[in-house]
């Protein structure tokens, strides 16, 4: 783009990648132990939340799954740290590749960190980053009240 003689970039969407369309993350942290948020996330339960609903994910890489909302891949299995998935909702054309992270500072603060890449728009990337907010506010309504 070139203005008033000066070339300069065209400005940056937000959440758009060089390389592999549009990106987005949210994370929340919660009173629980490092344990506690892995099985929130990874339970049956938990995986119907974020994932859709389905009879039986297996969490080791290489395993393929499917649920109401959409199919994927197992990637990466790290207990009470990571999962890395790819998953892709039943209307788009393509998969996103999904990291859920467990980063736990102390032994009752733990944060759950979705973060979805190759996010084919900017649109797809606003429903994500609302469904994902809706998602952690499901998880704090899980956490036993003291």
């Amino acid at each position: 783009m070139v203005i008033g003689g000066n070339e300069i970039e065209n400005p940056k969407i937000i959440g758009q990648t060089k390389t592999v369309g549009f990106q987005v993350g949210v994370r929340r942290t919660f009173p629980i132990s490092q344990e506690e948020a892995w099985n929130l996330v990874t339970s049956q339960d938990g995986l119907n939340l974020w994932l859709g609903e389905s009879k039986n994910i297996i969490l080791e890489p290489g395993q393929k799954y499917i649920t109401k909302s959409g199919y994927g891949e197992i990637r990466v299995v790290k207990p009470l740290q990571q999962l890395r998935l790819t998953w892709q909702k039943i209307e788009w054309e393509k998969a996103a590749t999904v990291q859920v992270r467990i980063i736990s500072s102390s032994s009752n603060k733990t944060t759950i960190s979705f973060h979805h890449e190759k996010l084919s728009n900017q649109n797809v990337r606003e429903e994500m980053k609302l469904y994902l907010e809706k998602v952690l506010e499901e998880i704090k309504e899980r956490i036993p009240k003291n």
